[in-house]
């Protein structure tokens, strides 16, 4: 790069090509979400000052940027933020990225839980605090009530609940599952628990490796969260009331079949590319 003038265009160009030898799913995006975030600017900025240079310091920060994601970590993690149902939650390596498939998740969960007044949800692996952040952001008559297993997870959790002013109306526990919510009830359970096999996770791509094992591994066939939070969540439903889980695309039928003794109606449900990504389980 020494010695050339490099332009926001000519960057993002070279970036591009360069992620795309290293393997990079989406090339281009990380490069101008990367550079988007050195420069403090929304994205684009990058277009309207395509030809724009780049400092001497710009340009040895955004080549450290560059060395990192090249490397296998993820976008998310760099820029130590990600957009999920519209918001912005603060991210680090102690939590999984959210992903647009549990979208898909919350949306369903908006959906049956729509024009009720002051419901009560549990959301059970929250992670980042994403999904229970989300509902409780598009119902505000709800009370939210999210718990994990990573203290660390729990304080990330509570942080993006305060950068989107919703604290009041959301509660975070450290523990293991439903365990931290024993004698309370709820209108609906929601959660997206590690799925993954483990042995499929050394086969998984790097940026995904570099998230934490804790909410990957999902025991020997992925299923063994499900199992628990089929036996343990009706305890904690109100009548008519709903479990609703993401799933891995092959494991929605198998979490139908556990459930079949314990609730009633069952629905699977496709994300945008038609896989069976979510399962709601009816009290």
């Amino acid at each position: 790069m020494a010695g050339q003038v490099w332009t926001i265009g000519a960057i993002l160009k070279w970036s591009e090509q360069y992620f795309a030898g290293h393997g990079a799913e989406s090339p281009r995006l990380d490069a101008e979400v990367l550079l988007s975030y050195l420069l403090g600017q929304k994205r684009i900025f990058l277009y309207v000052h395509f030809d724009q240079p780049l400092t001497v310091d710009e340009l040895a920060r955004y080549r450290e940027l560059v060395k990192r994601r090249a490397a296998g970590e993820p976008v998310a993690y760099i820029c130590g933020e990600k957009e999920f149902m519209g918001l912005a939650f603060h991210v680090t390596p102690d939590v999984l990225v959210p992903q647009p498939d549990t979208e898909t998740l919350v949306e369903a969960a908006l959906d049956r839980l729509k024009g009720k007044e002051a419901v009560r949800v549990a959301d059970i692996c929250t992670g980042s605090g994403a999904i229970a952040l989300a509902l409780a952001h598009y119902l505000p008559g709800a009370s939210v009530a999210a718990t994990d297993i990573s203290p660390e997870a729990v304080e990330i959790a509570k942080g993006n609940a305060e950068r989107l002013e919703l604290s009041a109306r959301t509660e975070f526990f450290t523990g293991d599952l439903l365990a931290p919510l024993a004698g309370k009830s709820f209108d609906a359970i929601v959660s997206n628990p590690p799925y993954m096999p483990s042995a499929e996770i050394a086969g998984l791509p790097r940026e995904v490796r570099a998230e934490p094992r804790l909410a990957l591994d999902g025991g020997a066939d992925g299923l063994d969260f499900y199992r628990r939070l089929v036996a343990e969540s009706a305890a904690l439903l109100e009548g008519g009331g709903f479990l609703a889980v993401e799933c891995g695309a092959t494991q929605a039928g198998a979490i139908a079949e556990m459930a079949a003794e314990r609730f009633g109606k069952t629905e699977i449900l496709r994300d945008l590319a038609g896989k069976e990504r979510v399962v709601v389980l009816w009290k």
